[in-house]
């Protein structure tokens, strides 16, 4: 096996357990709020606490990869994010709980940009939308297995006990990860030259490596990439925030059937994953790089709004989550193509870039977490929340016409870049 697909192993390993931390909360919602006396408006404002730290310190945590590799970075971002989950599981009321919610996403910030910036690193850009499409597919097998271990841990022994048995699994992975990972492929004992030479990314990047912000902000595509995710993630988190509370107390879902059909949305977004990247790279070849990106973003988000709209149409269990399903799967379909974008605009400030569009995705993220419980008070309905969010996922779609993945933030040609041809 070659060394960049055991990094991606890694990596695919790290987003399974990363979304298993973040939907663990969603699956133990109702629960927690009986438990702990807290209502949905209470509800949002916990839910939105991990996404707006989470925004506060991407770009910082993204560009800390850049300056001094995705190995001391991720490992330092996995133990914090740990640590906090397992003290999710101790907390008894609300202010300790949006506390530590806080830290956690505070932890978790840099997750996936500094995954990026390994990818951008290990592998040739024609491989760099597959590699994100199968992290991100990895990101909704936690999701669609933190149902499978939640409830029945939280029968036995309750909801406290899942927070602290996942938290010990990301700090196995960290300890593996800072042993074993390489910042460069040169750096790795084993890699060979003719791997080397496939991946043919250029020298190992230079020390204390710095985004040139005031000629990024002054391109208009890095601002057009980030009203995209800002504008996509109203939607999406819904999935790792709202879903399964949805499920229950809109649709009328026992914890059997939770078990039984919630995992649909994660299993239906993780093969989009995939095979979002596998034709993006694919359309690249086909028709070059700026339309073989904007027409999956374009068709995939598209789609979603089309079934999240639909969603509020049906009151039936399965038809809800199939339409969920395939509304997950449409916006997943676009986002590895969307992590790619940020490489190949981005270059060797891969973790800036995608921590700055990840910053303005999670304030979208937060401010769906918070409106949805006061839009449920206000209306008295679990689907009022819905259309917003496939309003704002189709404008999503539309903004996709004007982000250009061959125009760079930072004009710095690379001799022999087959981006340039494929442009």
């Amino acid at each position: 096996m070659k060394y960049r697909h055991r990094v991606l192993g890694f990596l695919f390993l790290l987003s399974v357990i990363t979304y298993i931390d973040r939907v663990c909360i969603s699956v133990a919602g109702k629960t927690m709020q009986e438990d702990l006396g807290i209502s949905p408006e209470r509800w949002g404002w916990i839910l939105g606490a991990f996404a707006i730290s989470y925004a506060a310190f991407e770009i910082p945590s993204g560009s800390m990869g850049d300056r001094i590799g995705p190995r001391k970075v991720l490992t330092r971002i996995v133990v914090w994010w740990s640590a906090f989950t397992s003290l999710t599981g101790v907390v008894r009321s609300f202010p300790a709980l949006l506390g530590v919610r806080f830290m956690f996403g505070a932890g978790e910030a840099g997750a996936y940009p500094n995954s990026s910036a390994a990818i951008s690193r290990w592998f040739p850009f024609v491989e760099r939308a597959r590699a994100h499409g199968l992290v991100w597919m990895a990101s909704r097998v936690g999701g669609a297995i933190s149902p499978l271990l939640v409830v029945p841990i939280q029968a036995a022994y309750g909801w406290r006990a899942s927070f602290m048995v996942f938290g010990v699994m990301g700090i196995l992975w960290a300890a593996a990860w800072y042993w074993w990972f390489r910042d460069h492929p040169s750096e790795k004992a084993g890699v060979t030259a003719a791997e080397m030479e496939e991946i043919d990314t250029g020298a190992k990047p230079e020390a204390h490596v710095g985004l040139p912000w005031g000629q990024a902000l002054r391109n208009p595509n890095l601002w057009w990439i980030m009203l995209m995710y800002h504008t996509y993630c109203w939607g999406s988190f819904f999935y790792l925030s709202w879903l399964h509370t949805f499920l229950e107390n809109g649709r009328g879902f026992s914890k059997a059937d939770l078990v039984a059909y919630s995992w649909l949305p994660f299993v239906f977004g993780g093969t989009a994953n995939m095979l979002g990247g596998i034709t993006s790279d694919y359309m690249v070849k086909r028709v070059g790089l700026k339309w073989g990106r904007r027409l999956c973003g374009l068709i995939g988000l598209g789609a979603s709004s089309i079934f999240l709209l639909a969603t509020t149409l049906t009151q039936d269990k399965v038809a809800s989550v199939l339409l969920l399903a395939l509304g997950y799967a449409g916006s997943d379909f676009m986002l590895p193509v969307a992590w790619a974008v940020c490489l190949d605009v981005g270059r060797k400030y891969a973790g800036a870039v995608t921590g700055a569009m990840n910053t303005a995705g999670q304030i979208g993220s937060f401010a769906t977490s918070v409106s949805f419980g006061y839009l449920v008070t206000y209306f008295g309905s679990y689907d009022a929340p819905l259309i917003p969010m496939g309003i704002l996922t189709g404008i999503s779609a539309l903004l996709w016409l004007k982000i250009d993945a061959t125009d760079q933030l930072v004009k710095e040609p690379v001799m022999g870049d087959p981006l340039q041809k494929a442009a």
